[in-house]
């Protein structure tokens, strides 16, 4: 799909030359106000569209103001769907107009930045309801609760009573999506268990649940890609240089562990914030998978960990997904997350994982900018509910 022309009037026209209010059509005024200003970009983005992830080489949709209709003297709006070349200025290549293998590759197309209405950022393919399913299944398999329990299509898992992961019900059925929440069922489940009745709501497949009272957690990105075309394998041991200049001269030893140590666990944090013994001791619980505890030691210094899992869904997909990435602050910002991420792709896909998947919070800028730069991109996102 390529440069379509709507047609549709609107208010994204450049000053002086605005339509009479009379005029103004209701999709371009709701696609305008689906967009917001961000510091370091010429152009509105559209608010669910994380400003990290404008960058060369992902899919966006701009749509744009290209003159005005003869008739009406109305503006006209067309949509270009493609791959972004450049930002500065604003360079799309739009996508092959035949969807067949060998059809044609348009041309650039410059897009000035005061045209533009909206721009939104794409996944790398459609994401259906189902593969949101998946991805939350594997989330599932990979931080399950000590109890678990199926009410109507929603997975209730009571476990440390700490982090919303492995203690908040989630809509993994077909048809939880259709069907009102079975909040009195999930409330005696987490009353049996002396826990407060609590929901992970993702996009789309958790809608029943969007407008029930409670209290919202943080929005939460469901990152993914998928675990092919890694390039070539990092250096797992040698010197440290490889990994940053500043390291040169001392050790480097990469691992992924079975069963973590206690200074692996001593370095583990949920939020910046060290975890009890219990729920230390659920992270290293068996899972439906496999798990690894990665660490990384510079000079000796145990100076990065995370924790890795690799379950396969009843469909058959299998996913790699990591979280907790830690790094002591003498050793930030030289590249140590970059390089033992690239570490676990590899060790994801030699582990027969196809995907991958991450979590970040959507505050934490830096995190998501290096999970861009590790090839994931945004699938869809969640938010914890807890019941009233």
């Amino acid at each position: 799909m390529t440069d379509h022309s709507a047609q549709q009037p609107g208010t994204g026209t450049t000053a002086g030359d605005a339509p009479a209010p009379h005029e103004v059509d209701t999709d371009l005024v709701a696609a305008a106000a689906g967009a917001r200003r961000v510091p370091g970009l010429d152009f509105p983005l559209s608010r669910r569209t994380d400003p990290v992830s404008v960058r060369p080489g992902v899919r966006v949709v701009v749509r744009r103001v290209t003159g005005r209709l003869a008739e009406s003297g109305r503006p006209e709006v067309s949509d270009v769907i493609g791959t972004l070349l450049r930002v500065d200025p604003l360079v799309v290549r739009p996508a092959p107009r035949k969807r067949e293998p060998g059809a044609a590759t348009q041309e650039p197309v410059e897009i000035a930045a005061g045209s533009v209405v909206v721009l939104k950022t794409l996944s790398t393919k459609p994401v259906r309801n189902s593969d949101i399913r998946a991805v939350e299944e594997a989330i599932a398999q990979a931080f399950p609760g000590i109890e678990n329990a199926w009410v109507e299509g929603w997975l209730c898992r009571a476990g440390d009573g700490i982090t919303e992961r492995s203690n908040t019900a989630v809509p993994l059925g077909p048809n939880a999506a259709l069907q009102p929440v079975p909040v009195e069922g999930i409330k005696a489940f987490y009353a049996q268990h002396e826990l407060p009745a609590a929901l992970m709501v993702p996009d789309r497949t958790g809608r029943t649940a969007e407008n029930l009272e409670g209290t919202r957690g943080p929005e939460i990105l469901v990152m993914t890609r998928e675990l092919d075309d890694l390039g070539e394998a990092p250096a797992l041991s040698g010197d440290a240089g490889l990994v940053h200049p500043n390291f040169a001269g001392q050790t480097l030893e990469i691992e992924v562990l079975d069963q973590p140590t206690e200074e692996w666990l001593s370095r583990y944090h949920f939020r910046g914030q060290p975890l009890p013994e219990h729920a230390l001791e659920l992270l290293r619980k068996r899972i439906d998978g496999t798990l690894g505890f990665a660490q990384v030691r510079i000079g000796g210094t145990l100076a990065a960990i995370t924790r890795a899992t690799i379950t396969t869904t009843a469909s058959g997909r299998s996913f790699l997904g990591y979280s907790a990435v830690e790094v002591l602050p003498e050793f930030r910002r030289h590249g140590l997350a970059t390089h033992l991420g690239r570490v676990l792709l590899h060790w994801g896909a030699q582990q027969g994982a196809t995907e991958a998947y991450l979590e970040v919070i959507e505050s934490n800028t830096a995190g998501r900018g290096l999970y861009h730069d590790l090839g994931f991109s945004e699938h869809h996102r969640h938010r914890s509910l807890q019941l009233d």
